[in-house]
C-alpha cells in the first residue's frame, strides 16, 4: 500500500467519523472501537486492501507511538489539579505501584506455565501488558482539572506513573533475555539505575521543569498583556521535548519526566489561583474545552484587555490552549494508530490470546484492585471499576516497538509479537463495549462526577 493509498484510506475514515458524528455519539461503544475495525475491514482479515509486518515497521512505529504516550501523559498531568498529598491521589499510588506489580507478576507467571514461554519474555509480556493506557483510557479518566472524582483520579494517576513501574520491568526482561539467568550483579545494577534513581529523578526533573517555565510563562503573559496571541501550543511542545530529552540526558525516564511536567505547570496555575477550586481556564468566558468544541481556540475568545493582565487570566488562556491543543493532538494520532492495530492484528492474530486477554481483564486486575486496594480510597463498587478499566493501547504497542528495536532477536519476537497485538485488540474490543455503559451507570449511582466526593470535600 503506498503513501498516497493510505491517506485515501485515512481521509475516508475522517470524513465518514466527521459526517457521522451525530450518529456515533449514541452508539454504546467507543470510538477506537471503530478505528479497530476498519483497521482489521481494510487488513488481510478483511478485503486485503493492506498488509504489514510488525518486524517491517517496528522502527517507525516506536516513535509515532512514543509521540502519542508523550502527549497523553502530559494532558493527563495538567488535569489533575489536587495537591500530591490529597487523598485523592493514594488510589493512584496503589494502582501503579502494588497493582501494577501483582499484574506484572500474573502475566508472567500465566506466559510461562500456561504457554511454556521463558522467564524472559513472560516478564516481557507482563510488563507491556500491565499498564494501563493513557491514550485509549482518556474515557475513564477526569474530564477536566474541575473532576475531583477518586475512581476517575485514579486512574488518571495510575496512567501516567504506571510507566515508572512498567518500564523498569521491559528493560528487566530483555536483560534476561540476554542473562539467561539471575545474578546478583545485573539485578542490582538495574534495580539501583532502572528503579531508585530513573523513577523519582524523572518526576523530579520534570516538576520543577514544568512549575518554574508555568510561573515564568504566566507572568510574561500577565505582564505584557500578551495572552491572546502567544503561541502557546509551542510551550506545551518545549515543554514536552525539554522534559523528555533532559530526562533521557540523566538516565531517568522520559515518560514520568512529561507526566510531571503536566503537573507542574498544573501546579503554576494553582499558585496564581491561590487555592481557588476553580480552574483558572474557566475564567476564559465559560468553560474552555467547550468552546474549543465550537470551533474557537482558547486564544480566539473574546477577551477583555484589561482582563488579559490578569495572573489568573494569563494562566487561564494558556493552560486552556494547551488543553485544546494537546486534546486534538491525542485524538488525531488514535485514529491513525488504532486504524493501523486493525490492519496489524490482521496479520498476527494469535487465539492464544484469548484466555492470556480473559485471565488478565476478568481475574488477574481485579484481583489485584480488591486485595491491594484499601476501602478507604475507593468504595467496593469503586474498586470492581477500577479493576474492569484496565484499557490496553498504544502505551503497549510503543512498548513492544521499543523491545523490538532495543536487541531482540527475529526468533524471540514470533510469540511476543502475537500475544501483545491480540491482547491490546481484545481490550479494544472488549472494553470498548462495556466502558460507557458502566460509566454511566456509575455516574447515575454517584451524582455528578465532575463535583467532589464529600470525604473529599471535608478533607
Amino acid at each position: 500500500m503506498t503513501f498516497i493509498e493510505w491517506m485515501a484510506v485515512l481521509g475516508v475514515l475522517l470524513l465518514i467519523l466527521a459526517l457521522a458524528s451525530a450518529y456515533l455519539r449514541w452508539l454504546p461503544v467507543t470510538t477506537s472501537l471503530i478505528y479497530l475495525g476498519f483497521g482489521v475491514l481494510i487488513g488481510e482479515l478483511g478485503i486485503g486492501l493492506w498488509e504489514m509486518d510488525f518486524l517491517l515497521i517496528a522502527g517507525w512505529m516506536e516513535h509515532l507511538t512514543e509521540v502519542a504516550v508523550l502527549v497523553s501523559l502530559f494532558i493527563s498531568g495538567l488535569k489533575l489539579r489536587m495537591p500530591l498529598r490529597h487523598p485523592s491521589w493514594k488510589s493512584a499510588y496503589v494502582l501503579a505501584g502494588p497493582v501494577m506489580l501483582g499484574c506484572i507478576a500474573g502475566v508472567t507467571l500465566l506466559c510461562h506455565y500456561l504457554f511454556g514461554l521463558s522467564w524472559g519474555v513472560s516478564v516481557l509480556i507482563g510488563a507491556i501488558l500491565a499498564p494501563t493506557d493513557p491514550v485509549l483510557a482518556s474515557l475513564v479518566q477526569v474530564n477536566n482539572a474541575r473532576d475531583h472524582d477518586r475512581l476517575r483520579y485514579g486512574l488518571s494517576g495510575e496512567a501516567g506513573f504506571n510507566d515508572g513501574t512498567a518500564f523498569p520491568f521491559v528493560v528487566f526482561g530483555l536483560l534476561l533475555i540476554e542473562q539467561e539467568t539471575l545474578a546478583a550483579g545485573w539485578v542490582g545494577e538495574w534495580a539501583l539505575h532502572r528503579v531508585f534513581w530513573a523513577v523519582p529523578a524523572g518526576l523530579l526533573l520534570g516538576f520543577v521543569l514544568g512549575k518554574r517555565v508555568g510561573r515564568l510563562a504566566i507572568h510574561l503573559r500577565a505582564r505584557h498583556a500578551d495572552t491572546a496571541m502567544s503561541p502557546n501550543d509551542s510551550l506545551a511542545l518545549a515543554l514536552i521535548a525539554l522534559a523528555y530529552v533532559g530526562a533521557e540526558v540523566i538516565g531517568a525516564w522520559g515518560f514520568l519526566a512529561v507526566f510531571a511536567a503536566g503537573l507542574g505547570l498544573r501546579h503554576a496555575e494553582m499558585q496564581v489561583a491561590e487555592k481557588s477550586e476553580t480552574p483558572s481556564e474557566e475564567l476564559v468566558v465559560g468553560v474552555v474545552p467547550h468552546a474549543a468544541e465550537g470551533g474557537l481556540t482558547p486564544r480566539e475568545l473574546p477577551l477583555e484587555d484589561g482582563r488579559i493582565a490578569e495572573p489568573r487570566v494569563a494562566a487561564g488562556v494558556l493552560l486552556g490552549d494547551i488543553l485544546a491543543f494537546g486534546g486534538q493532538i491525542e485524538r488525531s494520532l488514535e485514529v491513525l494508530l488504532v486504524t493501523l492495530l486493525g490492519v496489524l492484528v490482521s496479520v498476527h492474530w494469535d487465539w492464544r490470546a484469548l484466555p492470556l486477554a480473559l485471565a488478565l481483564f476478568l481475574v488477574i486486575r481485579p484481583l489485584c484492585v480488591l486485595l491491594l486496594m484499601p476501602r478507604r480510597y475507593l468504595d467496593r463498587p469503586q474498586q470492581l471499576l477500577a479493576g474492569w478499566f484496565g484499557i490496553r493501547g498504544i502505551g503497549s504497542l510503543y512498548y513492544l516497538s521499543y523491545a523490538i528495536t532495543h536487541g531482540l532477536l527475529p526468533a524471540e519476537t514470533d510469540d511476543l509479537i502475537p500475544l501483545v497485538l491480540s491482547v491490546v485488540a481484545l481490550s479494544i474490543l472488549i472494553h470498548g463495549l462495556s466502558t460507557q455503559p458502566l460509566l454511566s451507570r456509575y455516574e447515575r449511582r454517584r451524582g455528578s462526577t465532575a463535583m467532589p466526593d464529600a470525604s473529599e470535600r471535608a478533607g
